[in-house]
């Protein structure tokens, strides 16, 4: 007699104020990869069991107000989860981690203590800080959105952040990128407990890419504030207005009345990278606004930002976003 496999135990922590999406979309993509492995793998005749169990845990009353207003009833925590979702809270602007993981307390012991006994963690988008602050993040390789990439490494500084990853898996610890990452985090998920081909059919039905690798294309620096020292950010800057111009390392030192050498000295040290650097990155910046603000081709666009040749461009454009000038433009 085949014994019965029992179903993965998976709890989503709510608090208040956390993202609803990132709450409804994996229990969502769940049930749908549910329902198609009771179809593709059902022989005739044989009731084919629930492969997950999952619920909306809360750490206090009945019901939890996410963001943007919405209740959602939750249940006690009284049992043994085989994985702890943990989503990110609404961030209205960064750098206000402390008034925003202050009210946390229970969660965060929750967190702390679900790990402790043995139970994997995984967070969404911003959730990774609430990871951070129950202490999971020291010596591990992990991601959260992009745009709140540099906040998470400041804070934690023995956490291994890569700003592009869209899901880092670690151990026990799994994080993942930006809000609509709770899609891939389903379909890993699905993949590690139903297969490769389940989870293939459930990306499909449910029109999500599978798998997303990198944030990178997402990237805006635009939205970013900027953190560079005044030296090396007014470099940029210059820089940054002469994108069409051959770069001349020379009259760039001259311009601020410096050697070469001392130029490439300070800006190293502050930014941890060469003003040629700093100058290919607003060239990009400046053709992905190209890209989807125009119907340019890439080759005038080439040349607006200062190349001659469009697979070199082609090349470094890819290399820094993860993706061609023209799938970029089509996406």
């Amino acid at each position: 007699m085949t014994k019965k496999k029992k179903p993965l135990r998976i709890a989503i922590l709510a608090y208040e104020a956390c993202m609803g999406t990132e709450i409804f979309g994996l229990v969502d993509v769940l049930l749908i990869a549910s329902h198609l492995a009771g179809h593709m793998e059902k022989a005739p005749g044989v009731s084919t069991p629930q492969p997950f169990d999952v619920q909306v845990v809360g750490m206090a009353g009945r019901t939890v107000t996410v963001a943007g207003g919405v209740a959602v009833g939750v249940k006690q925590p009284r049992r043994v989860f085989d994985l702890l979702v943990v989503p990110g809270p609404e961030v209205s602007r960064q750098g206000a981690w402390d008034a925003r993981l202050a009210p946390l307390s229970r969660e965060l012991a929750f967190i702390k203590k679900s790990f402790a006994r043995g139970t994997p963690v995984a967070s969404v988008c911003a959730g990774t800080f609430l990871l951070g602050e129950a202490g999971l993040l020291a010596d591990r390789k992990v991601t959260t959105a992009w745009i709140f990439a540099k906040d998470l490494a400041q804070r934690y500084p023995a956490a291994k952040v890569d700003a592009e990853a869209v899901l880092v898996e670690d151990g026990a610890v799994t994080t993942t990128g930006a809000v609509t990452s709770v899609f891939d985090l389903a379909i890993h998920i699905v993949k590690r407990t139903l297969g490769a081909r389940v989870a293939t059919a459930t990306a499909r039905v449910a029109l999500l890419q599978n798998p997303r690798l990198s944030q990178a294309p997402y990237v805006d620096a635009a939205l970013v504030p900027s953190d560079m020292p005044s030296f090396s950010q007014s470099v940029a800057q210059w820089l940054g207005q002469r994108l069409s111009e051959t770069y001349n390392l020379e009259r760039l030192a001259q311009a601020f009345h410096v050697s070469a050498r001392t130029l490439l000295r300070r800006t190293k040290a502050e930014t941890g990278h060469t003003p040629l650097a700093l100058l290919q990155t607003a060239r990009v910046e400046k053709a992905k606004q190209l890209l989807t603000g125009t119907t340019w081709s890439v080759a005038r666009i080439t040349e607006k930002i200062g190349y001659t040749d469009v697979a070199t461009f082609s090349r470094l454009f890819a290399g820094r976003v993860g993706e061609t000038p023209a799938r970029y433009r089509r996406r």
